[in-house]
């Protein structure tokens, strides 16, 4: 985040006044357009200890991230081993119902590295929600982080904007993993094509 700042870029989180109820087990769902959406949302996030849901290959070789990964017990699939990735996250499950941790998930399934939205899968959140399902889900919008690396890890462009919104919360009781995960979109969808929030 501070060599964002050191570009001449800014890192914007808005909470939009939304207040998260008290003693709830939350799923935050993110869209996902690289990995600088990773850090802040650690950061603003870490009051509720966030566990991210991401691939194994992020494990190693990529500079804070991986260290992150390692060190914040990130939930590590292989996405090519679908009994693999329900597992783990059966396993993230499990730990939600007995720990202070919430669990992020990017539902895209990969990074959109043109900014596009792609269409959300549900399979992550069912099997967590199978686990917690009276979990709160809270959709987060995520503008601009594409744009750092729309030429790939070098040159790095300055005075790009980061923006993260967070959006009105989605009880999932009684409800299906369908119909949040599809919430959840469009309130994202939503977001990302006010003009203020995405340039």
């Amino acid at each position: 985040m501070r060599c964002i700042h050191l570009l001449g870029g800014s890192v914007r989180w808005n909470w939009n006044a939304i207040q998260l109820p008290e003693g709830r087990k939350f799923i935050f769902v993110a869209n996902h357009q690289s990995m600088n959406d990773i850090p802040p949302m650690l950061w603003f996030l870490r009051k509720y200890q966030p566990i991210f849901i991401a691939k194994k290959e992020l494990a190693k070789g990529i500079p804070s991230i991986s260290f992150n990964y390692q060190c914040g017990g990130a939930i590590a699939i292989d996405r090519k081993d679908g009994v693999q990735a329900r597992n783990a996250i059966l396993g993230l499950g499990k730990r939600l119902k007995t720990q202070n941790i919430s669990a992020c998930i990017f539902p895209e399934g990969t990074r959109a590295r043109d900014g596009q939205l792609k269409k959300f899968q549900s399979g992550g959140l069912k099997t967590l929600l199978s686990e917690v399902p009276d979990a709160v889900i809270v959709p987060i919008a995520i503008a601009n982080s594409w744009k750092l690396v729309r030429y790939g890890f070098w040159p790095i462009p300055a005075a790009i904007r980061l923006r993260f919104c967070v959006l009105p919360i989605i009880d999932a009781t009684n409800r299906s993993a369908d119909e949040v995960i599809e919430q959840a979109y469009q309130q994202i969808k939503l977001q990302l094509m006010k003009p203020e929030f995405s340039s």
